[in-house]
């Protein structure tokens, strides 16, 4: 004869487990706002580096939800990658205008300026996504670098801008504000 504890455990377990699998089909299948199934399709490509279904997959989730900002991210993120540099910073401008008060979107932005040489507006960008989200300071998380397989933490936004300002206060002749050898290696981030 079975002991009635065990049997209890049992039946929650399956019980627990009916529910869970009944709730992430309801949220995989059913409760999914317009353009998130084509968005989750550009992170995909994303990460296999496949820049130009992404940018397609981007642009679909765009016009079945115009409101979706994180494809407006993503979208920015994808043509930074393909070097289409002013593209990417009207995609983050189209983000920073549907929520204007997310400091992520202003540090995007600014490293697209600072890509661009645009060093004062990279400082002026980095300062407000530092003053609406103090988070940025940190940088990636470490449980990122781990799934990602990052040894060293990559500079945050906090450092390049203290940076930008040192250098800035140099004489024009004196300012270090790029080194090709080493921007050419950073990583490309992730979506989320």
């Amino acid at each position: 004869m079975e002991d009635s504890s065990y049997t209890f455990l049992k039946r929650a377990a399956i019980i627990l487990g009916v529910v869970v699998l009944g709730w992430l089909a309801y949220d995989h299948f059913i409760d999914r706002e317009p353009g998130v199934t084509s968005y989750l399709e550009g992170n995909t490509a994303f990460k296999d580096r496949k820049w130009d279904r992404a940018l397609e997959s981007y642009d679909a989730a765009i016009r079945q939800n115009p409101g979706l900002t994180a494809a407006y991210m993503a979208r920015g993120n994808t043509l930074r990658m393909m070097g289409r540099l002013d593209e990417a910073r009207l995609a983050y401008e189209q983000a920073i205008a549907r929520e204007p008060k997310y400091g992520g979107y202003y540090a995007l932005r600014g490293m697209i300026y600072d890509l661009e040489g645009k060093y004062e507006k990279a400082i002026a960008d980095y300062e407000t996504s530092l003053k609406l989200d103090p988070e940025v300071a940190e940088g990636m998380h470490w449980l990122d670098r781990l799934l990602y397989n990052i040894q060293e933490k990559p500079p945050t936004i906090d450092q390049r801008l203290n940076y930008l300002k040192a250098q800035m206060k140099l004489p024009p002749e004196k300012r270090v504000l790029s080194k090709p050898d080493i921007d050419g290696k950073a990583r490309s981030f992730e979506q989320q």
